[in-house]
């Protein structure tokens, strides 16, 4: 019985795609961040949280990906921002998608495009979408051994983004011992722990973001100029 191994090819055409995503991205001046987590631990909230001070600074939009509904997307359409949903019957986004719907929903020049990934820890980690910039959301009641136990998710991203640090006191987690395994498996990744709920660190991470954007438009823009 011959063995054919799908999984080589489906990447190889998905990261080819991702490199034509990252040019157009670069040529429209527009910094992509991915935005990936497990269900539940916050992303949608945390654009809520997020975008409002972020309007007044950049041209944003976001893309948002579910299996099914355009809930996510009605709610952040809510904070002024233009939100387009992609339904995917699959586990994670594509480059194919994403590509699909940035020429779909964003012909007006924009600063900043956040990707609101399918909730999950191990899929999406595996596709390149052309962006940027990876966060990985994670909310602290998932347990400390998380980010060994799916360490893909961890290790690709640019920034681990710890939720509801309100539930601490309730669980037993301790914030140090989630540090410690994040950092483990991602020693370079920036943590920035907070709680949707409360506010508590969300300054942090909306300066970190507002610094990271600032920067690669400002890289972005001396390319095109060939500075």
């Amino acid at each position: 019985m011959q063995r054919i191994d799908v999984a080589s090819p489906v990447l190889k055409k998905n990261d080819e795609l991702a490199r034509e995503n990252h040019e157009i991205f670069q040529s429209r001046g527009t910094v992509a961040v991915n935005l990936m987590s497990a269900p539940g631990a916050g992303k949608t909230t945390l654009l809520e949280k997020t975008l409002p001070a972020l309007r007044s600074r950049f041209r944003c939009g976001v893309i948002e990906g579910d299996l099914r509904t355009d809930l996510d997307a009605e709610r952040v359409r809510k904070t002024g921002v233009v939100a387009h949903q992609i339904n995917t019957n699959s586990c994670h986004l594509d480059a194919s998608m994403v590509r699909d719907a940035f020429a779909a929903a964003f012909s007006q020049p924009l600063d900043l495009l956040l990707i609101e990934n399918i909730g999950n820890l191990v899929c999406p980690a595996a596709y390149d979408l052309g962006e940027d910039w990876r966060v990985t959301l994670f909310s602290v009641t998932e347990g400390a051994d998380k980010p060994r136990k799916y360490p893909k998710m961890f290790y690709r991203s640019h920034a681990v983004v710890l939720n509801k640090i309100d539930l601490l006191p309730y669980i037993d987690v301790r914030l140090d011992e989630l540090v410690e395994s994040v950092l483990a498996v991602s020693p370079g990744a920036a943590v920035l722990p907070l709680s949707c709920r409360t506010g508590e660190g969300l300054e942090a991470w909306i300066s970190w973001l507002h610094e990271t954007v600032t920067r690669s438009l400002q890289t972005s823009a001396n390319a095109r100029k060939g500075v």
